[in-house]
């Protein structure tokens, strides 16, 4: 039987059940107000589902299935359970008229049905969905790059704020956030897989931001998919952190500056999508009625694990596990809400 949870010898959770949900609340709270402040950005309502069949949903890789249902006052109709609001947000600023350097962030709650379930990864996904307005020319690496360092001490003050709350929670985040290209990774490591690479990183800096996915590397293979219609492949990227508890890196947000009207054509050409130009959101941001975006989603689960240094995602959310996963968090001591 393939053991799919990593269970830390000698392990013991640093807060029982009860402190661990009070805590939860307190990184969540905290967190949300300072991201908020730091990128300028105002909290909305957000669809659960939306309508199939207008581009709006997040196609992930493009082989998820997408949980669907139809409505009996809707007719001829599936909705769709978003499984990110990458693109619903880019129509809901234009929708609620921000203007540039104003931006807005939701919570995102998702169905994964044919995710694996492991320590990280659940049929549930909850984050913090943002998105901010731009000016086109302010599409570059360096306005990346200052967004990921804004976002990076809001990821510092909430891990001084959880130490001060509760000292055993002792802070272990680096000074400073290090920046490397996928290219630029392969090339260190060449022997080894994409998610091997990031363990390599991640464990040398404590805090790595990988930039440019999507796209093939020069072996020809891709760091990671990504689909080609709401990130730019050569101006987007992944905070990921060390985790001391599982002794791997811990990828805790996915970000970047989006596809513009020259960037989205290119990508659906390489990714074999061209059929999606037809639909809603796509013929919108081609013909120019979309404003120049950037923006990411935050897992709210992941971060609490890394914060209050918890060995399993379901130490931190609520959600459905095969026997075997309840058994092994049984036999090694990790308690499941």
């Amino acid at each position: 039987m393939k053991k799919s949870t990593i269970v830390p010898k000698g392990y013991k959770p640093t807060l029982n059940l009860i402190e661990t949900e009070v805590a939860i609340k307190k990184i969540k709270d905290f967190f949300e107000a300072n991201l908020a402040e730091s990128l300028n950005l105002t909290r909305v309502s957000a669809p659960i589902f939306v309508k199939g069949g207008q581009g709006i949903n997040d196609n992930l890789n493009g082989v998820e299935r997408v949980v669907s249902f139809d409505a009996m006052e809707i007719k001829d109709s599936q909705m769709e359970i978003v499984q990110s609001l990458a693109k619903w947000k880019r129509m809901a600023l234009k929708r609620y008229k921000f203007e540039v350097g104003q931006g807005l962030y939701t919570d995102m709650n998702a169905i994964r049905r044919d995710e694996e379930l492991d320590n990280l990864h659940s049929l549930y996904v909850d984050q913090w969905d943002w998105e901010k307005i731009i000016r086109k020319e302010d599409r570059t690496e360096e306005t990346l790059k200052e967004v990921v360092k804004k976002i990076y001490e809001v990821f510092k003050v909430t891990e001084s704020y959880m130490h001060l709350t509760y000292n055993e929670l002792t802070p272990v985040l680096p000074n400073e956030i290090k920046v490397i290209t996928s290219q630029e990774l392969e090339d260190m490591y060449p022997a080894l897989s994409s998610k091997q690479r990031e363990d390599a990183i991640t464990k040398e800096y404590g805090a790595v931001f990988i930039m440019k996915i999507g796209g093939k590397l020069k072996s020809g293979e891709k760091h990671d998919g990504r689909s080609p219609d709401y990130d730019d492949w050569e101006l987007n990227g992944d905070i990921l952190f060390w985790s001391h508890v599982l002794d791997r890196a811990i990828e805790v947000s996915s970000m970047g500056i989006r596809v513009d009207e020259g960037a989205l054509s290119k990508q659906l050409d390489l990714a074999g999508c061209n059929e999606r130009r037809e639909l809603e959101f796509h013929k919108a941001l081609l013909n120019g009625e979309l404003p120049y975006t950037m923006g990411g989603g935050i897992g709210q689960s992941r971060i609490c694990m890394f914060f209050l240094k918890k060995a399993h995602v379901g130490e931190v959310q609520s959600a459905v596990w095969t026997d075997d996963i309840l058994r092994e968090c049984e036999d090694g001591g990790i308690v499941l809400l």
